[in-house]
Parts: C-alpha cells; sequence; structure tokens
C-alpha cells in the first residue's frame, strides 16, 4: 500500500514581517514623550529669565520685536527659541487666555511652544497635560515601616522613620548593610 505524504502548508503570511497596511488614523507628527520632555526643559529656560524677558514681551506686536526680545532678555538661551519659532511666539503671546500671573505665564508659553509648531499650541498644551497625569498615576512607594528594637525599651514599627515611643531616628547609614 502507498504512504500518504503530507506537504507543508505554504504560509501566505510570514510572521517576521512588517504589515504593508498603514496604521488607522492621522500618523503621528512627534511623540508625546518628547514634547514633555521639551516642555518641562523650556520652563526651566524660561523661569530662569523671564524677569528680564516678560517687560521686553509684554507689548511685541511682530516676529522681528520677538526675536529682538528674545536676543535681549534671555541672552544665552535665545537661539533655542528665535528666529525659528518666534511666528509661534507671537501667536501664543496673543493668546486671548494667556495667563497674567509670572508662573502660569512661563508654564503657558513653555507648553504651547514645546510642540514646535508642528501640532498647534493648545494641542501641545493638552499632550503635556495628558502626560503630567500619566506620570502621576504611576505607583510609587509613599511611606514604608521598618521594625525597630530601641534602647528605650520599645519594640515594633517605627513611625515616620523614627522609635514611636522616644522619637529616636533611625540612622541610614546602616542601609549599606542590607544591601549586599
Amino acid at each position: 500500500m502507498r504512504q500518504q505524504t503530507t506537504k507543508a502548508k505554504k504560509v501566505r503570511i510570514p510572521l517576521d514581517t512588517i504589515s504593508e497596511k498603514p496604521l488607522r488614523g492621522r500618523p503621528p507628527g512627534i511623540r508625546p514623550v518628547e514634547i514633555r520632555g521639551r516642555a518641562d526643559h523650556y520652563r526651566f529656560i524660561l523661569a530662569q529669565v523671564w524677569g528680564r524677558l516678560w517687560p521686553l514681551l509684554a507689548n511685541v506686536r511682530t516676529e522681528e520685536e520677538v526675536t529682538k526680545a528674545f536676543q535681549e532678555g534671555a541672552n544665552p538661551y535665545a537661539q533655542e527659541f528665535v528666529p525659528g519659532e518666534s511666528h509661534l511666539i507671537l501667536k501664543v503671546l496673543s493668546a486671548p487666555k494667556f495667563p497674567k500671573r509670572r508662573e502660569a505665564q512661563v508654564n503657558f508659553l513653555a507648553d504651547s511652544l514645546a510642540g514646535l509648531g508642528r501640532i498647534t499650541p493648545r494641542y501641545s498644551r493638552d499632550v503635556c497635560e495628558q502626560q503630567r497625569a500619566k506620570e502621576a498615576r504611576t505607583h510609587h512607594i509613599i511611606r514604608y515601616e521598618v521594625w525597630v528594637e530601641c534602647s528605650c525599651g520599645y519594640k515594633g514599627r517605627s513611625h515616620n522613620h523614627a522609635c514611636r515611643k522616644c522619637g529616636a531616628e533611625i540612622g541610614f547609614e546602616f542601609a549599606s548593610m542590607f544591601t549586599h
């Protein structure tokens, strides 16, 4: 009797290829993590120079005035913002919701500029807010307790790294003994 041989099926879609079909939705122009990082960097820079920069920016009307204000008021950092982002800075400064307080102004401008004009200033602020909210939701240790035996005679859990009875604090120089 003849033996029946089976041939392996030819796979139509191999597992190690990249799909040629495009993803659904609008293709991302810039990653949200990059926007958030740039916004934090801009916040740091603007907070340092805002005292000199804001009086010059308060009454600007043209892109040239914005460039001049940054070159005079934010001297070591001016090349990061102008002349490339002058039109965007002017747009953000003339926004009807531009804040009145110093810290809010710095944060508003930094978050708005973080998208580099590839996305709108409003959406850039939204992305920064979403990324900060996502970071706030990540789990982290709020408090940890240590079992202590104190010279005052107390044996039990510590409270805020100190003896509950007498308040003697735990010296963390001993922590290196437990890491090996």
